[in-house]
């Protein structure tokens, strides 16, 4: 029954942490999974989940019940606070279910367009480049997928002409996927007066944003800096669809809990899409995890954890900026051929090094260094102990590897 099934193509991200597990030299770096590590690269479990659990598992009703087809209350409506502000115009035309993480969100989000968007034939764009998930996502909700120009492969900085004019270019009413904040894989966000540009050509042309939101608070160490995008095109009027993940910036990689944020044009649509949209959560995964869940709701709601939350924040970011810093410094004063200003003018966990796939399966050959084969690094695995090693590396496989 099985003997027509193709071979799945590897996984980029998996098969490089694959490789790594398996390397025991005393020198690997691995700069290539999407996680915050502390200065000696280890996990970091931010205070406030572990207050967070305390408080849960002394609670004595405390359960293991399944949670409603929505999700945890606690968790979605502060959510939805932190992700359009708590005096935001979309309040009551907005929807907001719990997924499993930021990937749960743009699953069920894409299955839902590919049964009611509008026009039936609208296409998916996705930036060039994005998350390698994204076209995976789409394609496998049965939609087509296609691309808009974002970095300029030259400079390391936003194509902005080349992203506009190619939304002008689009047909009517396309679905368009937006990096909230943070980019992934470079590191590259538009100003707020490049996101006004956007949402102008994108009003003009009909189009459905979609955000992904995966680093709110991660970026620039402040949630609502974060959400500009977002809110903006909220004041302007758009329905819209965002995902949203607690994975970075709470620290909840294997908890998957997530959000998925239905804005809609009037409030009179709400009852039609939340229903639509707990039908596939229900037909999916039944109901949203709950362990994640009752650890973020209960940072959310605690004007004492949520603030300290947010200092844990400004803490991984500030730590992580210093890094782009030092990784700079270091190959400006190695004399290393190129251009490094990119590396902090980039924003977030990821840096788009411009390192050729030559030059990035030399690092891991020869120097133990594990990064996507596009040269993107996860800026958050350097540290104090690492950073020189990375750049005198780097240093001599630009001089040594030819592109």
């Amino acid at each position: 029954y099985f003997s027509a099934v193709p071979q799945a193509p590897a996984d980029g991200i998996l098969k490089l942490s694959v490789l790594s597990r398996a390397d025991s030299h005393p020198a690997k770096v691995d700069l290539g999974v999407g996680a915050y590590r502390d200065n000696d690269g280890n996990p970091w479990v931010l205070p406030v989940v572990r207050e967070a659990e305390r408080r849960l598992h002394s609670d004595p009703n405390f359960n293991h019940e399944y949670l409603g087809v929505g999700g945890l209350p606690a968790l979605t409506s502060g959510a939805q606070k932190l992700i359009f502000g708590k005096d935001s115009p979309a309040q009551g035309r907005v929807y907001s279910m719990q997924t499993i993480s930021g990937t749960g969100a743009n699953m069920v989000a894409a299955v839902f367009l590919k049964q009611f968007k509008e026009p039936s034939d609208a296409c998916v764009y996705i930036s060039k480049p994005t998350w390698g998930n994204h076209r995976s996502i789409f394609e496998t909700a049965g939609h087509k997928v296609l691309e808009y120009r974002y970095c300029n492969y030259e400079t390391l900085k936003l194509d902005i002409d080349g992203m506009l004019d190619d939304m002008r270019a689009a047909p009517m009413g396309q679905i368009f996927v937006l990096h909230a904040c943070a980019h992934n894989p470079t590191g590259i966000d538009p100003t707020e007066e490049q996101w006004r540009e956007i949402a102008k050509v994108m009003k003009e042309r009909g189009h459905l944003p979609f955000f992904d939101c995966a680093y709110q608070g991660f970026a620039t160490g402040d949630v609502d800096s974060d959400a500009y995008a977002i809110r903006l095109f909220v004041a302007e009027g758009f329905e819209l669809l965002v995902a949203q993940s607690f994975a970075k910036n709470m620290g909840l990689y294997g908890e998957r809990t997530g959000c998925l944020h239905a804005v809609c044009q009037s409030p009179s649509l709400l009852p039609q899409v939340s229903s639509q949209l707990n039908r596939l959560s229900r037909a999916t995964i039944s109901t949203a995890s709950a362990y994640g869940a009752k650890i973020a709701g209960t940072v959310l709601e605690d004007p004492e954890l949520y603030g300290e939350w947010l200092m844990s924040m400004h803490d991984m970011s500030k730590r992580i900026l210093a890094m782009r810093w030092l990784l700079k410094n270091k190959l400006v004063k190695l004399g290393t051929p190129g251009n490094w200003d990119h590396v902090t003018e980039q924003i977030g966990m990821f840096s788009f090094t411009g390192l050729t796939k030559k030059q990035v399966e030399a690092l891991r050959t020869e120097y133990h260094m594990y990064m996507t084969d596009d040269g993107r690094i996860s800026v958050a695995g350097l540290n104090t102990h690492n950073v020189d090693y990375v750049a005198e590396s780097i240093d001599a496989v630009i001089r040594t590897v030819n592109v």
